[in-house]
């Protein structure tokens, strides 16, 4: 975990993502990167000096049939003095059932995204932190060259005005390699997902590719996130980046 907390506290400073007195709410889905990331946001408080709260949520997205179950996580956070909260929705039904979406990943992924900010504000918390790793940053940036045409990705840390809430992704310089080992080794609660569009995704299909780039041509998505940072590609050189000055 130790790596782990390196990469987050470098994030945390070199964005600007965390500040005194902040309440953070994660958005805790049961897999390995939110669980790392809210196991991690509790750690990393008690040397980065810096004053502020952890609250774990996860959505219960209401897939029929064989239900999740959230019991080890509550377990987990009530074992280390972590406050959280299941939240119902019917975010499946809609996506699968009412909408039946052929593409279902993006209408899932926007109310989510709704539900969460929602849940910040009724909770009292100014922040919302999400598990998205080093390797989701490059597979996004790919995705949105490949399959939109345009240059961008998420940034690490975005203010939305109509929600008075700021996004953060703590994890984003932590290799997904990384994260995964720490789940492991600190024996995390991690919830199979039932989405029945898991592994089906055209996000899968991104990291499929980079993972075949990457054991062809050793260092290719380093070299993709450094040429983010490079152009500060949606605050990706983070708080101090400046323009790279003139050879001429």
């Amino acid at each position: 975990m130790q790596k782990v907390l390196g990469y987050m506290r470098k994030a945390v400073q070199q964005y600007g993502l965390i500040q005194d007195g902040d309440r953070i709410m994660v958005g805790v889905s049961g897999g390995k990167d939110s669980l790392v990331l809210l196991y991690g946001l509790t750690l990393l408080r008690r040397f980065i000096g810096i004053e502020y709260e952890v609250v774990g949520v996860t959505l219960d997205m209401g897939f029929t049939g064989e239900k999740m179950d959230f019991s080890p996580v509550e377990e987990f956070c009530s074992a280390h003095g972590i406050e959280y909260r299941i939240i119902k929705t019917q975010i499946a039904e809609i996506v699968f059932d009412v909408r039946k979406e052929p593409n279902p990943c993006s209408l899932c992924a926007r109310m989510r995204r709704g539900a969460l900010h929602d849940a910040a504000n009724e909770l009292g918390c100014n922040k919302v932190a999400l598990g998205h790793n080093y390797d989701d940053a490059v597979e996004t940036f790919i995705m949105n060259l490949f399959t939109e045409g345009r240059i961008g990705c998420f940034a690490p840390s975005t203010y939305l005005t109509h929600k008075k809430v700021t996004v953060i992704r703590p994890l984003v310089l932590a290799p997904e390699k990384e994260v995964r080992r720490a789940a492991r080794k600190n024996e995390l609660p991690v919830v199979t997902s039932f989405c029945p569009a898991d592994g089906h995704t055209n996000r899968q299909k991104t990291k499929d590719f980079l993972a075949d780039m990457e054991r062809k041509d050793h260092g290719f998505k380093d070299r993709i996130f450094g040429a983010m940072k490079r152009a500060n590609v949606d605050g990706w050189g983070g708080v101090d980046w400046a323009p790279p000055k003139s050879k001429d």
